[in-house]
């Protein structure tokens, strides 16, 4: 997931959705999914034909999570796009907090925390995350995981707490170290070397080198270089 390098063009919905708003895209990924900023108010999701039913799945587990987390507001969705609600603040990788690498690092942990103590397991209707296998090492603890806990995936707030979480499309039952090992991996690729003893302090863990192998070669292997 990156920011676009020019001017994408802006679909007719998205352009109705805006109004006289200012329309911008924010985020682009490796599905050729554009994220479109509505004034920074709102936002709307973006999907080619082919992966339209991974929104479908996207809104199915926003609409789950809501009720234990903070996650963004479903507004309206169609066939290939979803309309949400911002969450107040910024992303953990703005130029703002980019600057402050050791407070947000803070604020992602605090995230993932919240999450998993939140969301209770036997009540989630979904499975593990797409890119762990089905013979994944017995778990340390089974939470409900983020499933793509990179950096630009937390919303942090002015105050420099966790806003909350977004992209939640792969949002599922499995062990506390494949959110854990992902998103530290995600934090020198984001903001240099250096953090992962914050991450690990405000999490209240100890890190567990093995797991994080483990699901670190996990992900690359399924979902690419971190984000």
């Amino acid at each position: 997931m990156t920011r676009p390098a020019e001017t994408l063009p802006v679909p007719k919905h998205v352009a109705d959705l805006a109004g006289d708003r200012e329309v911008t895209a924010v985020w682009l990924n490796d599905l050729g999914g554009v994220t479109f900023s509505l004034a920074g108010e709102e936002f709307v999701k973006v999907y080619p034909e082919q992966h339209a039913a991974l929104l479908v799945a996207e809104a199915e587990r926003m609409t789950w999570a809501i009720e234990y987390h903070s996650v963004p507001t479903i507004l309206s969705s169609g066939p290939g796009w979803l309309h949400t609600a911002a969450l107040p603040g910024r992303s953990a990788v703005d130029p703002y907090w980019t600057k402050r690498p050791r407070t947000v690092t803070r604020a992602i942990a605090q995230g993932l925390r919240l999450l998993h103590a939140a969301a209770p397991v036997d009540q989630c209707p979904f499975g593990a995350p797409s890119w762990i296998p089905a013979d994944a090492p017995t778990a340390d603890l089974l939470v409900v995981c983020h499933g793509d806990p990179c950096a630009p995936n937390t919303v942090v707030a002015e105050d420099a707490q966790c806003s909350g979480n977004v992209d939640l499309g792969d949002l599922g039952v499995a062990d506390r170290w494949a959110d854990l090992a992902v998103a530290t991996m995600s934090l020198e690729w984001n903001y240099g070397p250096g953090f992962e003893a914050e991450f690990f302090d405000e999490y209240e863990i100890e890190p567990d080198d093995e797991r994080i192998a483990y699901y670190r070669a996990r992900w690359q292997e399924q979902a690419g270089p971190p984000r």
